[in-house]
């Protein structure tokens, strides 16, 4: 008897399962697509730096090239404490013991600056006092976080804006959205700008005393991507 009561139990949760699962299925809805996006001038900016001594004629040591490039940077108001980290050091020991050349160091810096100007000057400065090896590495903005999820919410409403467009002329009002999915991964896509990003104008600054309130970066354009299912009523 228990068992013919456990099986009756187990088939009416079976029917009611599939009983909700075709209500959900024949009842109106509309599913639409929403995008935001806006741009945003990079204030996290990664900047290169590699002391070495083959980069100098007279073989200057990195010592004295690491003084230079922390004086430099202190003298333009850099947090040098804070902002610039050492990323890696090398030799070619291994070559000098295999064929006994001279021994020459290197090692890799990574600074951090806020805006463009000062990437230019730390670059020009960094250049006249003998270090020519830098770069950007890479940008980003520290309000990252924030920006994905106003864009998302923007994306939102762009979705919700496109469904009472297509339902207004049929005299159809929007329900509770049923489905919400996030399809574009935003991190991946800043990466993929930033690979692009370049300091604009600095190729025509000579020397530091040019005007350099024309260098500025190329926006990282941030976006989102969302699709909605909404009931129809």
């Amino acid at each position: 008897m228990k068992k013919i009561n456990l099986l009756a139990l187990t088939l009416l949760v079976g029917l009611l399962a599939n009983a909700q699962t075709k209500n959900f299925i024949d009842q109106p809805y509309i599913e639409v697509a929403g995008n935001a996006d806006t741009l945003v001038i990079p204030n996290e900016i990664y900047i290169r730096i590699i002391i070495s001594e083959k980069d100098t004629r007279d073989r200057t040591s990195v010592e004295e090239l690491e003084q230079k490039m922390v004086a430099t940077l202190t003298g333009l108001g850099v947090n040098t404490e804070k902002d610039l980290n050492i990323s890696d050091m090398t030799s070619n020991f291994r070559n000098y013991l295999l064929k006994s050349r001279d021994i020459i160091k290197s090692k890799l810096y990574t600074l951090k600056v806020t805006d463009a100007v000062t990437a230019a000057k730390v670059i020009i400065n960094l250049e006249e006092a003998g270090i020519s090896n830098t770069g950007i590495e890479r940008v980003g903005h520290s309000d990252l976080n924030k920006l994905r999820n106003k864009m998302r919410t923007n994306a939102i409403l762009d979705a919700k804006e496109s469904a009472l467009a297509l339902t207004k002329p049929l005299n159809q009002a929007l329900g509770a959205a049923i489905r919400i999915a996030d399809t574009e991964n935003i991190s991946q896509q800043l990466q993929g700008q930033v690979a692009g990003i370049r300091i604009r104008g600095i190729s025509s600054i000579s020397n530091k005393n040019d005007d350099l309130s024309k260098i500025d970066f190329e926006k990282i354009k941030v976006s989102a991507s969302v699709n909605v299912v909404f009931i129809l009523k």
